[in-house]
């Protein structure tokens, strides 16, 4: 779905005019019809102003161009899966198991590999193998490489 297509139907699902939703993000009408036309595409701060008042991520409102994933534990995201800030805006970069009100779940990537280890691991994928593999794909996200 392109962004206009996202805009539009999310203004509509809201119950929303083109006037009302413009004043709720400090534009015109024109603005909101040029949107929902293609014309063009809201700047910056109206993209976190619409991230809010439709509680989707910026991704979403650019028409998902990049598939996310949690930058800790590696899980693919959706808009009701991501973390949050302690403000309350959403984080593009996180679930909501591993990063909420600011604070990491696990403290340590050997926290993080013990309870997925625990959780995911079978007769066909055996601790000592999934261990193995869960640490070699978490040093490669954003999180672990920073920490």
């Amino acid at each position: 779905m392109e962004s206009k297509e996202v805009i539009l139907s999310l203004r509509e699902k809201n119950g929303l005019s083109q006037e009302e939703l413009a004043q709720r993000v400090f534009v015109t009408r024109q603005a909101v019809s040029r949107w929902e036309t293609g014309e063009t595409v809201p700047n910056t701060e109206t993209l976190k102003l619409l991230s809010r008042l439709f509680d989707v991520s910026i991704n979403t409102l650019l028409g998902s161009p990049r598939k996310l994933f949690c930058q800790c534990c590696g899980m693919p995201l959706e808009d009701g899966q991501l973390s949050r800030e302690p403000d309350g805006t959403l984080n593009e970069d996180y679930c909501q198991w591993c990063y909420t009100d600011g604070k990491f779940t696990y403290p340590t990537m050997d926290a993080l590999v013990d309870f997925m280890v625990k959780h995911f691991s079978s007769d066909a994928f055996p601790p000592e193998q999934a261990r193995s593999y869960y640490a070699s794909q978490l040093k490669e996200l954003k999180h672990w490489k920073e920490a």
